[in-house]
């Protein structure tokens, strides 16, 4: 590739005791790909995405977005930077709704003195705009943009999280195991919104334990093993075999990956 990482992370180091959860640990996103990381559970990609998106801050090591460097010191960092992460736990409130839950934090004022003096919320914008984001993704099998999110299936509540996470990430967004509490028509649903979220332009790092979702999504696959980038793979050019063996270290990876 001839053009240059939007996002790249070079030596970050993360200890927890004597724990070392980032040894050195290499990343690199480029523009409008879908990049999937995989690794075995205790491998490190959950400490390496946190550091990423502000949820940690690692004790060694450099973050830079758009060639800058970026000292994440929360996730609200991350966020105004232009990097959004969907959780797998979703972060929704069950209780408020869809408009409400799409702009959590990033709430409307009215414009004028309600807005600025009494901080009156100006909720018909805010419906406006959660509802073209979803027309926008075809989500809007949702009737009423005012019904409680607890309301909502699986997969409904899963589109809601990376609706907002494509409404407001400029530059980035991670997707952390977004199928994995759903069944087979949902997942669909989500792989199709993450291949809708990419035509965007927006690029896409993808966490997952589903190797068939990630074979067919993903551009290249980030292995992650033993705290650090092992390698990256194309995944025409190797089987889902491959990638498990790379992961667990039943097999050695070719050494163009080991480059990557």
């Amino acid at each position: 590739m001839t053009q240059e990482p939007i996002l790249t992370a070079r030596g970050l180091v993360k200890r927890y005791g004597r724990v070392t959860a980032l040894d050195h640990a290499d990343f690199d996103l480029y523009p409008g790909e879908i990049l999937a990381v995989i690794g075995d559970n205790g491998a490190g990609k959950s400490s390496m995405i946190k550091a990423i998106s502000g949820a940690i801050t690692p004790d060694e090591g450099e973050i830079k977005l758009e060639g800058q460097p970026v000292n994440f010191r929360s996730p609200m960092d991350a966020r105004s930077a232009g990097i959004e992460t969907v959780y797998q736990n979703l972060a929704l409130s069950p209780a408020l709704s869809i408009a409400d839950n799409m702009f959590l934090g990033r709430e409307i004022r009215k414009p004028g003195i309600m807005g600025k003096l009494f901080r009156t919320l100006d909720r018909a914008e805010m419906e406006k705009r959660a509802r073209a984001k979803l027309s926008e993704l075809g989500l809007m099998t949702i009737q009423n943009i005012n019904q409680a999110v607890e309301t909502l299936s699986g997969g409904q509540r899963q589109g809601v999280a990376v609706a907002r996470a494509a409404a407001f990430g400029s530059k980035v967004v991670i997707m952390d195991e977004p199928t994995a509490a759903l069944g087979v028509k949902e997942s669909r649903r989500v792989l199709e919104l993450i291949l809708d979220v990419r035509s965007r332009g927006l690029p896409i790092v993808l966490i997952s334990h589903n190797m068939p979702h990630v074979f067919e999504v993903a551009d290249r696959i980030h292995v992650h093993r033993l705290g650090k980038r092992l390698c990256v793979i194309n995944p025409k050019e190797h089987t889902m075999s491959d990638a498990v063996a790379f992961m667990t270290g039943a097999k050695e990876p070719p050494r163009e990956a080991l480059a990557a």
